[in-house]
């Protein structure tokens, strides 16, 4: 019988930098997916790779004083050594410098400009650079990028734009005949809201001031315009070309999920559904946009020195500690956290307490009471049974909840069987039944049963932690169930020898091991702030025309059907002023209730979103987050700033 196909790809990781463990985030959880649906019997083809066009990269490159494609080898590298570090089972590693990808994604340009899908223009408008992207007065925030709150500078030049609202009929009517699309939920309501409904512009796709980049075949002194370069990936990783389309195109296509932070999720469920439709090719059957993993409370970021790298956290805990902390920790759609602390909590609480523990006390006991050969069930406990249905039950739960992508609730349904196991122990008390030769019988049910439920956890834990899987299958000397054969409870043979007993994890001296990693950041930390150059120097006189305030924040609240918006109730001495400030992405809006701020008071009113702004909010820029200025006394509201 034929396998089931399953294709799944993550977003191909940006070259500028070292993935911090945010991004490290996806590709785990995609290695998750991918050796569970291996595990159910799918012929599964995980893609993964880097993106490694565009003008920021060349920018970059020169500031470092070598070539782009220097660059990109050299950061490329790195993310594969990453990947490879957090036991990625990948089946293809695609860089769209591969001469594969270049020559496809020419033939793809060509094909859709000779059917009249693109065509020659000019634009004016602004440029976000570490975005890639570009955007018009309307959809300025504060005059910023609205997806990431950077400078935009503005451009004027000979572009090809590709014809995008021919399509947005099409792109309608896919996503509401396939409700699945776009997952999760929120998300779709996200994109349909925001960027399908208000109406879908033509998409500018080449550039003539970078060099850096695919260069168009009929016209080479433009480069193709970095989104239609990238997402083309998880096809041309496949074979395709519009003139060929290879075996493994032929296999796999369409893609099960595409995996993707909800950063680019537009990109996704937008740019690249229409690019399909435009190549007559069948679309993704589903794009899932997960959260994002925070520092704390804030996104990583070097200038506020709280980025932590995966290569770091596997040398203190270990990748498999790493593995489930990610995949356990990082809620379904909402953001998560990691600090330190909170996977210290995790390695003991969880991996050592419950787990290590179980396997563990388990071994031992075996080794102590039978020699280290695993006995056949006897006499039969009141507690047998409810062990057994766990056990049965959490597999159909992981199952279940694994085709939703809900890797923590299937831990946690995993760890249900750990959970009932150690119960089942202090239930039968095996040390007391070891005292009483009547009871020999039901001690070799007990540690019989207990080997058992370990199998059944190294069977399934597998997808999730497979070097922990594989020291414990090892330890109970028995090999992993098949899915399959996970089908009733007791079908261990006994008769087999375990290992020695031997801690999977062990617990861990939290003030100390915080203290170590406390130090050892300290040491490292480099001050990396990228100042921006001084503006030109302007009159006294001119600085005087602005009219800088201290302002009481008094209500804060998100502007609807808006992202990017806040809406600011400030005081102003006598008076309140109502401020609208594209910060949402950084702040909540209960954070900065009771706050002094400063805020331009002098700049005529202007509407967004329908609503008026009477003022701007001063933010400062740290890497890619905005930091509100704030005073350090609680100087008196509509103070002025001389």
């Amino acid at each position: 019988m034929e396998k089931k196909k399953f294709y799944l790809t993550t977003a191909i990781a940006y070259t500028s930098r070292k993935p911090h463990i945010g991004n490290t985030y996806e590709v785990v959880l995609s290695d998750a997916i991918a050796r569970f649906k291996r595990y159910q019997g799918y012929d599964v083809f995980f893609l993964t790779g880097t993106d490694e066009h565009g003008q920021k990269i060349q920018q970059l490159a020169e500031e470092n004083g070598i070539s782009p494609q220097t660059y990109v080898d050299g950061v490329a590298g790195e993310i594969r050594t990453i990947w490879d570090l957090m036991n990625a089972s990948y089946d293809k590693f695609i860089r769209t410098t591969d001469d594969y990808h270049v020559a496809s994604v020419q033939k793809i340009f060509k094909k859709l400009y000779d059917q009249g899908d693109i065509y020659k223009d000019s634009y004016t408008g602004w440029y976000c650079t570490p975005c890639e992207s570009f955007w018009t007065d309307t959809q300025l925030v504060d005059g910023k990028c609205p997806d990431c709150g950077r400078e935009v500078h503005k451009g004027n030049e000979e572009a090809y734009f590709f014809k995008m609202s021919k399509y947005q009929k099409a792109l309608e009517k896919h996503i509401e005949e396939n409700p699945d699309f776009i997952q999760p939920e929120s998300r779709k309501r996200e994109m349909i809201n925001n960027f399908i409904k208000p109406g879908i512009q033509d998409l500018c796709v080449s550039r003539t001031s970078i060099s850096w980049g695919i260069p168009v075949s009929f016209d080479e002194k433009h480069t193709v315009y970095v989104w239609l370069d990238a997402l083309t990936n998880y096809i041309n990783a496949l074979g395709y070309t519009p003139d060929e389309k290879g075996e493994l195109y032929g296999k796999y296509w369409p893609a099960d999920v595409h995996i993707i932070g909800k950063d680019i999720l537009r990109f996704h469920t937008i740019y690249w559904p229409i690019f399909l439709m435009a190549l007559g090719e069948p679309l993704p059957k589903k794009v899932f946009g997960h959260p994002w993993l925070l520092s704390g409370e804030d996104k990583m970021s070097k200038s506020l020195g709280n980025v932590i790298y995966a290569d770091d956290l596997v040398r203190h805990f270990g990748c498999d500690a790493i593995r489930y902390y990610l995949l356990h920790e990082m809620p379904y759609a909402q953001d998560g956290t990691i600090t330190y602390e909170k996977i210290v909590n995790s390695y003991n609480t969880d991996l050592a307490n419950v787990l290590g523990n179980l396997a563990n006390r388990t071994v031992a006991m075996v080794n102590k009471y039978f020699d280290g050969i695993v006995p056949e069930k006897e006499t039969v406990t009141d507690f047998d049974a409810d062990l057994g249905k766990t056990a049965e039950q959490a597999k159909a739960d992981v199952a279940r909840f694994m085709e939703e992508f809900r890797t923590a609730d299937a831990l946690d349904a995993l760890w249900s069987i750990a959970n009932r196991a150690n119960k089942y122990i202090d239930e039968t008390m095996p040390w007391a039944l070891a005292k009483d030769e009547a009871q020999r019988g039901t001690l070799k049910t007990v540690m019989y049963n207990l080997v058992e439920a370990l199998r059944w956890i190294a069977s399934l834990l597998a997808p999730f932690m497979p070097e922990t899987a594989e020291k414990l299958t090892e330890a109970l000397g028995a090999k992993a169930y098949s899915f399959d054969e996970l089908e009733s409870f007791g079908k261990t043979a006994g008769g087999q020898k375990v290992g020695e007993a031997a801690m999977l994890f062990a617990r861990l001296d939290a003030e100390k091991k915080l203290a170590e990693i406390g130090e050892e950041n300290k040491a490292n930390q480099k001050p990396q702030i990228k100042i921006e150059p001084f503006k030109e120097d302007v009159d006294f006189e001119k600085f005087l025309d602005l009219d800088i305030r201290v302002g009481k924040v008094l209500e804060c609240e998100a502007v609807p059907k808006s992202s990017k918006l806040l809406r600011f109730t400030i005081e102003t001495g006598s008076e309140t002023r109502q401020i609208l400030s594209g910060i949402a992405k950084y702040y909540k809006p209960e954070d900065l209730i009771g706050k002094n701020v400063l805020f331009i008071a002098n700049f005529p009113p202007r509407k967004m979103m329908g609503l008026e702004s009477n003022g701007m909010i001063l933010s400062a820029e740290h890497d890619g987050n905005l930091v509100v200025t704030t005073t350090l006394g609680d100087i008196q509201s509509g103070a002025q700033i001389v």
